[in-house]
């Protein structure tokens, strides 16, 4: 089994100075902890593989293609390969669970 508490993730996503920390990856798929503070500018590109996003604390926006709908926590949001996608209009500090399958590259 593998248990993993967010509290120490974000400690540790913050400790190394990076919006994004990949805690698990296997053979079918990848997980990480995605963070953008209020205000702050989303830069990712579409990814080659499906996603899905699990907002666990903050508000904002997400634009998938060509529809955008609000997230808080709670929200969850499915993004297929190759999609242009971006979190935007961050109102409170973001964090979202990613689950990408295959494996992000």
């Amino acid at each position: 089994m593998k248990a993993f508490r967010l509290d120490e993730l974000e400690a540790e996503r913050a400790a190394n100075d990076g919006a994004y920390l990949q805690f698990l990856r296997e053979r079918n798929m990848s997980v990480g902890l995605y963070a953008l503070d209020a205000g702050d500018t989303d830069p990712q590109q579409p990814h080659r593989q499906d996603e899905v996003y699990m907002v666990v604390s903050g508000r904002g926006s997400i634009t998938v293609g060509m529809e955008t709908t609000p997230v808080a926590r709670g929200s969850v949001v499915y993004v297929p390969a190759g999609v242009p996608h971006k979190f935007h209009h961050i109102t409170e500090d973001l964090r979202v669970l990613v689950v990408f399958s295959p494996p992000e590259q």
